[in-house]
């Protein structure tokens, strides 16, 4: 287990999965799943999985930019 903060700025919860070359939290790995299944449904699941964690990067900052400032405090 890495000891990387979460991708989230403000997120001070420890590293629980990849998002890209990003970690996220347990709180916001859930919601970034949320995110794609809502976004894409199983399309979205089967073309992200079949990238390089580089080639994800994009798709975590578009959900990256829906996070607000309430998430923000709820995380801490």
């Amino acid at each position: 287990m890495s000891s990387e903060p979460c991708f989230i700025q403000s997120c001070a919860q420890s590293y629980y999965a990849p998002a890209g070359t990003r970690a996220l939290c347990k709180k916001h790995f859930l919601d970034f799943i949320t995110w794609r299944r809502k976004k894409g449904g199983a399309a979205m699941f089967k073309k992200y999985s079949a990238m390089t964690m580089e080639e994800r990067d994009p798709t975590v900052d578009e959900w990256g930019k829906t996070i607000t400032m309430k998430d923000y405090s709820e995380s801490k």
